[in-house]
This record gives structure tokens, sequence and C-alpha cells, in this order.
């Protein structure tokens, strides 16, 4: 028999679902989902890692590269374009958003963002983001794993791999 905590779980997540869905049809951003029942113990620390996913794409979009790197924990380590890179603090400069894969980019926003293992310290989300032009249209959409730790009580996007350029 289903508790009702469960219960509830189940029913938000399809109906997270359903969102979710509909979102990527007219391109809008998509919140997180609802915690699946097998991982709601670590409930909090699936809302901190996702906040940090929301705070990296607003201060992305806003150009903000002091806010950007204050999404992240250090070492920071991205896998994309057939390279491993090793970020620390100050690697971010104002001008990357004026060249290479973002010349022509606006805006991103999240199409996926669906958690595949968590813990006390750290929690694995799957997700997909576009890239936008300003007039709407999109640039490319990328699958990625995000890696969000807690270290020191700080929640942090750690390291990253992606299929984006």
């Amino acid at each position: 028999m289903l508790r009702r905590r469960e219960a509830l779980l189940g029913a938000g997540l399809s109906l997270a679902a359903a969102g979710q869905a509909s979102a990527q049809a007219g391109g809008q951003p998509v919140k997180a989902p609802a915690v699946k029942p097998e991982l709601a113990r670590f409930a909090a620390e699936i809302a901190a890692a996702q906040e940090r996913l929301d705070a990296f794409m607003a201060a992305f979009n806003a150009r903000d590269v002091a806010a950007f790197e204050a999404t992240f924990n250090f070492p920071h380590v991205r896998f994309a374009s057939g390279t491993v890179t090793i970020i620390n603090p100050g690697f971010h400069k104002p001008e990357m958003f004026e060249r290479g894969a973002l010349a022509e980019w606006d805006h991103s926003a999240w199409q996926r963002r669906d958690v595949i293992h968590a813990g006390a310290d750290k929690v694995h989300i799957d997700t997909r983001f576009a890239r936008y032009r300003k007039d709407g249209s999109v640039l490319g959409a990328f699958d990625s794993i995000y890696i969000v730790t807690k270290v020191d009580g700080r929640w942090g996007i750690q390291g990253r791999s992606s299929f984006a350029p």
C-alpha cells in the first residue's frame, strides 16, 4: 500500500512530466521536476542542487561573469568538444559571450533537468539546454550531465560533461 507522501510525490512527478513536455514544445525554460519517490530522503539536497542550476542559467543569461562563477565549486571540470578543462576562479571573461559558439547567442534555457543520483553531498543531474538567438530561433540544444557538490557547507556545480561546443 502506498503511503500518502509517496502517492503525492508520484502525482507530482506525473504533473511535472506533463508540464515539461508542454514547456519544451513552447520553447520556454523547464523548471526542475518533482523529486522521484526513491530519492525523497534527499529532497533538500536536490532542491539545493537545482537552485544552483537556476542561478547558473540566470547568471549566464545576464552575462554576469562573477555571478556565473559564484555558482561553481572549484576546481570545476568541464568535458566538452573533445577537451577536459579544469576551471578555477577568474577563468571566464566577459569576451566569452562575443565569440565562438556564443557569437550569435542571446540566451539559453533548460529543456530537461532530471536527477540521476543524489546523496548528502552530491547530486548528478541529466540536463538538456537550448541556446537561442535574439529572434528566438534555436542555435542548438545539448545534452549534458551536471555534478553539483556540497563543499564546506556550500552547494556549487563542480563538473559538467556536455555535447555543447
